[in-house]
């Protein structure tokens, strides 16, 4: 079972010219089907002058669920260049939107495959990747009078703050890697002089920062 992935960072659209086409590549972190699908009929409003909008999408922690379409290209010259780049990056739950505004210029099979591909790839490097990792949350608890500290301590520390909360004490989500289980209990003991209450909570899918693949 995956314990990492990499999504993009946020939603962007990009444009190159290639030999006087236009190739307007769209990306959108999506967690369903019915998401990515929403994004391509919007790139199609927002672009409805134009008559191919080839797209890719892939889903899942495993990236189990991928589907591209050539939009009236060429078989093979669009929807599967859309979908190699993402797959090559090692993104899901990500879509891509290629739309493409004809220039006049035939570019033959071989030149749309190499267009829609470098669309994407330009497209990913502009907007970024983000890393999702599963890690285990530890809910902690502590008083008032340690908490600036605890937080601030926390943010410096190789642990990941997912949540905080202050309601009659202070609550810290904090996101665990399996093998810093003892490490940060340990750590935490110290820091409070054992005053801090901790509760596991479960596991769960967390941002972190990343460099692109």
């Amino acid at each position: 079972m995956a314990d990492r992935y990499l999504t993009v960072a946020g939603s962007g659209v990009n444009e190159i010219e290639i030999r006087r086409s236009r190739f307007l590549c769209a990306l959108a972190p999506v967690a369903s089907e019915e998401a990515a699908r929403e994004v391509i009929a919007a790139r199609k409003k927002a672009e409805s002058a134009a008559r191919h909008h080839c797209h890719a999408f892939v889903l899942g922690a495993d990236g189990r669920t991928q589907r591209s379409s050539d939009d009236g290209e060429p078989a093979g010259t669009a929807g599967t260049p859309i979908l190699e780049v993402l797959r090559r990056r090692e993104l899901t739950d990500t879509v891509a939107v290629v739309t493409r505004y004809f220039g006049g210029v035939l570019l033959g099979a071989g030149g749309l495959i190499r267009a829609y591909g470098q669309a994407v790839s330009e497209a990913v490097d502009a907007i970024g990747v983000r890393e999702y990792r599963r890690l285990r949350l530890v809910e902690v608890v502590v008083d008032y009078d340690r908490a600036g500290r605890l937080e601030n301590d926390i943010r410096s520390s190789p642990y990941l703050l997912h949540a905080t909360r202050f309601e009659d004490v202070a609550h810290f989500d904090v996101g665990l890697a399996p093998d810093q289980g003892d490490a940060f209990h340990a750590w935490l003991a110290d820091l409070t002089g054992g005053e801090a209450l901790t509760e596991d909570i479960g596991e769960t899918w967390l941002p972190t920062p990343c460099a692109n693949p």
